[in-house]
């Protein structure tokens, strides 16, 4: 609350120095209201404590945006769907959609175009 509430937060250079600026001064705080002689504050040690985001959160993040994928391909059209995936999925070339699906090459390109910019979109806009 201290950091968002400061009025420095918008133009930090390192916001988590600020951060950690912050938690120190807590802690020291909290160690002069406890009024105890034994209370031991340990440094922040740069190297020791990196901070780093928690594996669970990357997974949820990736889980997250694997289902905006998934969400956004469901909602192509039929055609330019199908071309997607046997692009994407399939692994086949542009010459081999366009013989199997008996459409130009350029037609290809045109649902691959399509499918991309509508992917970009649907994923950039739930973000």
């Amino acid at each position: 609350m201290r950091a968002a509430s400061s009025e420095q937060a918008g133009r930090l250079i390192n916001p988590a120095a600020f951060v950690k600026r912050i938690a120190r001064n807590l802690l020291i705080d909290r160690a002069r209201k406890i009024g105890r002689d034994n209370v031991v504050i340990f440094p922040l040690d740069e190297q020791r404590d990196v901070v780093a985001q928690p594996e669970q959160c990357l997974n949820l993040e990736a889980s997250d945006l694997l289902r905006l994928y998934e969400n956004a391909v469901d909602t192509l059209p039929e055609k330019t769907r199908r071309v997607f995936l046997m692009h994407r999925v399939d692994e086949m070339s542009y010459r081999q959609i366009h013989e199997r699906l008996e459409i130009s090459v350029a037609t290809v390109e045109y649902h691959m175009v399509k499918a991309l910019a509508h992917i970009s979109r649907h994923v950039d806009a739930a973000r």
